[in-house]
């Protein structure tokens, strides 16, 4: 039976009983802070994290992603056997997905008010994954999924870390990291092919 003695637990000014911070701001400050700062962009007063730290969080990305398409690129290219063929097309379409990413921190920095780094003068050093020096086909597969394994944990301390403060970038990165995980377990299927055994304890 319903409880007509109930008090309502909203306040009429719109706050959670016990807590000062309004659940939702009124229409008409929403167009009084839009008109504010309008050199601001999409950076607005509601934003919750360090714009420059973000912006030097992801020229990081940017720079990992970069150094991913140039290895995927040159192992497409150059890896040779009996059983190449199949292991270079998955090669090549790992390098197109990761330059989607590229295109998507690149963006997503712009939006924030930076400018992406594309100046290839020390690339190697930004990026948390290495380019690589494997020769033959086994070698490479194994720089790949060690690279992955890098970004996906790297990506999921970032997904932590930008949280509520930033949602846009945190699900930005959310959707990568489900593509680095993709790679990683299609290059750990192609070593187990390759060798007859996991590389990695699972």
């Amino acid at each position: 039976m319903e409880n007509r003695n109930v008090p309502d637990q909203r306040s009429k000014s719109g706050k959670q009983n016990g807590n000062s911070q309004p659940f939702l701001t009124d229409v008409k400050t929403l167009r009084e802070r839009a008109r504010q700062n309008m050199a601001g962009g999409s950076v607005t007063s509601s934003y919750g994290g360090e714009v420059g730290k973000s912006i030097e969080i992801l020229q990081a990305v940017l720079a990992t992603e970069i150094v991913c398409v140039l290895r995927y690129t040159m192992h497409a290219t150059t890896a040779t056997g009996l059983s190449s063929e199949g292991v270079k097309a998955e090669f090549a379409e790992h390098a197109r997905e990761e330059q989607e990413h590229v295109m998507e921190v690149a963006e997503r920095i712009n939006q924030l008010g930076g400018k992406p780094d594309f100046n290839p003068e020390g690339l190697a050093s930004r990026s948390a994954s290495e380019y690589g020096h494997a020769d033959d086909l086994v070698e490479m597969i194994k720089e790949n999924l060690v690279a992955e394994r890098i970004a996906i944990e790297h990506y999921q301390e970032l997904i932590r870390y930008f949280g509520d403060k930033d949602p846009g970038t945190r699900v930005m990165m959310e959707k990568i990291l489900v593509v680095e995980e993709e790679h990683a377990n299609d290059m750990h299927d192609l070593l187990v092919a390759h060798e007859g055994k996991p590389m990695l304890k699972r």
